[in-house]
């Protein structure tokens, strides 16, 4: 069974999500509502925690001047000194706009726009409503090579091999993952093979489950709009796992798959270039990451995934921990800041997914995210996506588009 949903535009038109959403959905009126569950108040030793009481709310930046937007997919950082790459930005939602649009100008995941605007109507923001863009990245805690997925965040980044002395880049992009009944696995394994156009043979057990929906899906799906693979496929070395594109693009930051790693058609094409097979491939579930930057340290929490039953709380201490005695703590004296205890809880117990300095003092979450920079409701410069989801390209079309040459005026 699959859900629709429909925007409202002087042309209605409608878009597909798979039935296995990882919230709860209901039903108002014509509209559908996430319900959020919180999380639990995390306790810790008080000499980590410097508990000052917040100041009084400044003016939100996003009042000011919105300035163009930048790509939001890819950053330099220095891997020595920093964790944490990208920067909060906010927006102002156009009349037409629902949060799905926004989340692919801006190269987000569904959830992971609706969980920095809990409070915002997913599907008629308003005009003029601000809306948080969340492109503020604290990265996993694995070996900066190769690709690396986090579950928890559903998003994939990738560090391209870089010259010693050079600042590493990083290539971040939203990805779909598995459905609690199809997990997608944890551990490490590698790129084996890649393909364009492919041809989509669907297992016993998937023509199975939809056969019993009603849904008889044929032995093999040919290359095309109905494929669910896209145009691009990277084979794991894992059986039956890959990481391609997708015909539904709404699905992208949801449990939707039947475990593979699904990606927005746009930023699949850019991966299948950049990656070579035999690229290693991670897969991590890190609802709570912890990063260095500047002389700031920073907290991304997540939502934890249903079936992920670990003591989340007590994982963060021992991250703390492990965080202040690095070699990137001691520059500067880093480790010497106390925590905010009373952000630190905040960021916790309603996990939205946005990057927060939590050894800031004198500072609340509400404080933070009016700090975020003032950006233009536009499609960054250059962004991975042009803006169009009305075509279907194979694999030869996009390459030839993403390669050709500007023309001489």
């Amino acid at each position: 069974m699959s859900i629709h949903f429909c925007k409202t535009t002087l042309i209605s038109r409608c878009k597909l999500i798979p039935a296995s959403i990882s919230r709860q959905i209901q039903l108002s009126s014509l509209l559908i509502v996430f319900l959020f569950v919180s999380g639990c108040q995390a306790t810790f030793p008080k000499y980590f925690f410097s508990s000052q009481p917040p100041l009084p709310i400044p003016k939100p930046i996003h009042q000011t001047k919105a300035q163009m937007p930048l790509a939001s997919h890819e950053f330099y950082f220095d891997v020595n000194r920093d964790d944490v790459v990208g920067k909060l930005q906010v927006i102002q939602a156009k009349e037409e706009d629902t949060l799905s649009d926004i989340a692919r100008r801006f190269n987000l995941g569904l959830e992971e726009i609706l969980n920095a605007n809990p409070t915002v109507d997913p599907w008629l923001p308003g005009e003029g409503t601000p809306i948080v863009i969340p492109t503020e990245f604290v990265l996993p805690d694995a070996p900066r090579e190769g690709i690396v997925i986090n579950l928890a965040a559903m998003r994939l980044f990738y560090f391209p091999k870089t010259k010693t002395g050079k600042l590493q880049k990083v290539i971040t992009h939203p990805v779909g993952i598995g459905r609690v009944e199809w997990k997608t696995p944890e551990g490490l394994t590698k790129i084996i093979n890649k393909e364009a156009n492919p041809a989509w043979v669907p297992p016993d057990s998937i023509r199975k489950e939809h056969a019993a929906n009603g849904d008889k899906l044929p032995a093999i799906v040919k290359p095309g709009p109905d494929n669910p693979m896209g145009t691009h496929v990277l084979r794991l070395g894992w059986p039956s796992y890959a990481i391609h594109g997708t015909n539904k693009p709404p699905s992208i930051g949801l449990r939707g798959s039947h475990g593979c790693l699904r990606m927005y058609p746009e930023d699949i094409t850019r991966i299948y270039q950049d990656v070579p097979v035999g690229t290693p491939v991670r897969v991590v579930n890190q609802p709570r990451l912890l990063g260095w930057r500047n002389d700031f340290l920073y907290l991304q929490a997540y939502r934890t995934l249903e079936d992920d039953k670990r003591n989340h709380n007590a994982l963060l201490k021992m991250s703390l921990k492990r965080v202040q005695a690095t070699k990137k703590a001691k520059l500067n004296k880093r480790s010497q800041a106390k925590i905010n205890v009373s952000l630190l809880q905040q960021t916790t117990q309603s996990p939205r997914g946005i990057a927060v300095p939590i050894n800031k003092t004198y500072m609340n979450l509400k404080n933070h995210i009016n700090t975020a920079s003032p950006a233009i409701n536009t499609l960054p410069f250059n962004a991975s996506w042009d803006g169009d989801d009305t075509q279907h390209f194979t694999a030869k079309e996009v390459l030839l588009q993403i390669n050709e040459k500007p023309k001489k005026r």
